[in-house]
């Protein structure tokens, strides 16, 4: 009876050990699996996060997506429906796994009248209406949906399906699915930034074109004209700018000898505002100018006919013109002149060693038709200085934001002009004086600034015989 239940005992002991011994595989196994899974599932979004960092198209990597889904949540399927930088619904870039099962509805979807409509995406009533369409369309699977969204905005919409007899959409399945709706949320802004990025590329690369044709067409060089010496710089806010100066023969067909004995046209403008708008009405006022220069009318005239054939352009572009137009006669020493509310010139007189302001009445170039233009006219003397410039010197700030000011650039022009300094001497300084008051080191200024300086040469005199 003893050894009976000893050997019952040592059997129960040994069918123990065995179970638990079973027991422990088992759970080593599971431990292992689970282990495993993880790791699958680690690999799964490391390549999710490596392609996110080295895609270069957009719409391979919304391929991967709805794949991706079903082998991290291990599900029947996905479907990814993404909206467009406007918020309407991105049909093009409708993606699902598997394929067979996309027929139906991505026709459902290209016929949505409200998914075609800006800012769908952004109302909620829209989303829930997704939702149903997707719901009802996959009736006999358990659906489970998550937001694309990026910095605050609706990207699209992520959904994962399964048989309804299998049990999925717990925490877990709902981390991993909104883990690759964040990525994918990512991953489309992304592309927004990268067009913008090249939308702005391609039109620097067009102001750049702009800037440099601009650059050609104001003179890139001071003609030699008997009698004074030129200098003339244009220095603009952004790379196109509304400054405008030019020297013009009134007979170019003379030859180089004979043009720099006769009569010059002179001007200086600017269109109001900056940019390429600025820079190409004004690149128009070029063209028009020099076919009116070639008429030989006195300058009021010339800015009478200017503004009648730059009238139309110029009210449809709201923007309107000031221009200074002068003639000058090396011969006689003579200047014409007109003005189109432009800055007043500034004429040193080396005579009487003052500075007076070159005016005459008349309105800006395009502001109404048939608008009249006063005419003036001077005698240059040796040794005068004549200063063209643009409001964009004037008007500069400094760093305590007080102006620049006309009465600042008379002192100076009346300190170099008492040195007896050249043209292009007087025109650096005045740059120096100018960039020095702005206080910028890369020359850098907010509205274009532009100097012409005209300075007649001293007459040479012969020591007297004795």
């Amino acid at each position: 009876m003893k050894e009976n239940s000893s050997i019952s005992q040592q059997e129960y002991l040994d069918s123990a050990n065995s179970l638990s011994s079973a027991a422990s595989k088992s759970l080593k196994d599971l431990l292992h699996s689970l282990s495993q899974e993880q790791i699958i599932n680690q690999d799964l979004l490391l390549s999710l996060s490596f392609s996110l960092r080295s895609f270069t198209n957009l719409k391979r990597f919304l391929e991967l997506i709805p794949l991706l889904v079903t082998q991290l949540l291990g599900v029947k399927g996905s479907l990814l429906i993404p909206f467009q930088d406007n918020g309407s619904l991105w049909r093009e870039q409708l993606q699902m796994v598997p394929t067979d099962e996309d027929h139906e509805l991505f026709r459902k979807l290209f016929l949505l009248e409200e998914g075609k409509k800006i800012g769908f995406g952004m109302k909620e009533k829209n989303i829930l209406m997704l939702d149903h369409l997707v719901q009802r369309h996959f009736e006999s699977s358990n659906v489970i949906a998550t937001s694309i969204v990026s910095r605050g905005r609706q990207r699209g919409r992520l959904y994962a399906f399964d048989k309804k007899e299998i049990v999925f959409g717990s925490n877990i399945h709902r981390k991993h699915i909104q883990i690759v709706a964040d990525l994918t949320g990512v991953a489309i802004e992304n592309d927004v930034i990268f067009q913008v990025i090249r939308n702005h590329e391609k039109v620097d690369r067009q102001i750049s074109i702009g800037a440099e044709i601009q650059s050609q067409l104001l003179p890139d060089q001071c003609p030699i004209i008997d009698g004074v010496e030129l200098a003339a710089c244009c220095r603009p806010a952004f790379q196109v700018g509304g400054d405008y100066y030019d020297f013009m023969p009134t007979r170019p067909d003379l030859t180089e000898r004979a043009k720099s004995s006769g009569r010059w046209a002179f001007v200086i403008g600017d269109v109001m505002g900056k940019g390429v708008p600025a820079g190409l009405l004004m690149t128009m006022l070029r063209g028009m100018l020099r076919a009116e220069v070639l008429t030989g009318l006195p300058p009021d005239s010339i800015l009478h006919d200017l503004n009648q054939l730059a009238l139309e352009d110029l009210t449809q572009s709201h923007r309107f013109v000031t221009l200074f137009y002068s003639d000058y006669d090396p011969q006689s020493r003579k200047l014409r002149f007109a003005n189109a509310a432009h800055n007043p010139p500034l004429l040193w007189s080396a005579k009487s060693r003052s500075i007076n302001r070159l005016d005459a009445p008349g309105l800006l170039i395009g502001l109404q038709p048939e608008a009249e233009y006063g005419c003036g006219e001077i005698f240059l003397q040796p040794g005068d200085v004549l200063l063209y410039y643009t409001d964009g010197v004037t008007e500069a700030p400094g760093i305590s934001g007080e102006r620049f000011d006309e009465n600042r650039l008379i002192s100076f022009l009346d300190k170099f002009a008492r040195e007896g300094l050249g043209a292009k001497q007087i025109l650096h300084k005045l740059f120096e004086r100018l960039d020095g008051f702005v206080g910028v080191s890369d020359h850098h200024l907010e509205d274009d600034a532009s100097m012409v300086v005209l300075k007649v040469n001293q007459e040479l005199t012969l020591p007297a015989l004795t």
